[in-house]
């Protein structure tokens, strides 16, 4: 079985983790260690007490998560907390989190890999953290019915509609998860179409304001990909097992 340390190494490099800035106390990287070695890879978009579980009954002792156990402000280890460390320190279960690193990543990152899905060709970046663009820009050369239709082939449990701008767009905007810092910054970059997890409700009328199309595919779903490409590439890169953990949460 290949050393923790080896795969924290190929995933701190492939994903230059070291460079990119995030939310403050977010901690990217191993976050739970486990007793050093590793037998199984597993993905899953979020560090909670079920997708926990989940990975140890599948036999997964390496978790490759987007959202972390860590965030502003800290949280003591009570309660649900302490169930989760306890959980993974019973199970062996290190857990190895990603945030920004694996949006903006240009090749297995959330957006690059939904632009992929959709066909469209990247053109630029946009929502500048701390250095570093979060979103993608692309260009498109089909319908509006077209785009749909992929979003909801990728999307079979739901994507929500607003479609206020041209039939024919040109220019689609990408950000996973959630979307609703991004609206400036479509306006300022003259987008047309903008694909995101969430929003909130005022964002219908910015859409309306804006003649935007836009299109809510869920945040949870929109942030599946990144943690699977790169859970795949460990589980290739050492010739080991990999599997998904799928929480099918609606939101």
């Amino acid at each position: 079985m290949p050393s923790l340390t080896k795969l924290i190494d190929f995933c701190n490099k492939r994903l230059s983790i070291d460079t990119i800035k995030d939310f403050h106390g977010s901690l990217n990287g191993l976050q739970v260690e486990n007793n050093g070695r590793v037998s199984k890879v597993g993905a899953a978009v979020d560090a909670g007490l079920v997708p926990f579980q989940m990975a140890s009954k599948k036999g997964i002792d390496f978790l490759i998560v987007h959202h972390g156990l860590f965030w502003t402000p800290p949280t003591p280890f009570t309660g649900v907390n302490y169930e989760k460390i306890k959980h993974c320190i019973d199970h062996n279960l290190a857990v190895y989190a990603s945030h920004l690193p694996l949006d903006c990543h240009r090749e297995i990152g959330n957006n690059a890999i939904l632009a992929s899905k959709l066909h469209l060709s990247p053109q630029g970046t946009f929502l500048n953290y701390e250095g570093h663009d979060i979103g993608l820009l692309t260009k498109y050369t089909e319908t509006r019915d077209d785009l749909r239709a992929s979003l909801q082939n990728i999307f079979p449990n739901g994507i929500i509609r607003m479609e206020f701008g041209p039939e024919r767009p040109k220019k689609v905007a990408i950000l996973t998860g959630s979307g609703q810092s991004a609206f400036s910054e479509i306006e300022k970059h003259k987008v047309d179409t903008f694909i995101t997890g969430e929003l909130k409700q005022n964002h219908f009328n910015l859409a309306q304001e804006m003649n935007l199309n836009v299109y809510t595919c869920g945040h949870y779903e929109t942030e599946t990909f990144g943690v699977k490409a790169l859970a795949q590439e460990v589980a290739e890169a050492f010739d080991l097992p990999c599997e998904f953990v799928d929480t099918q949460c609606p939101l």
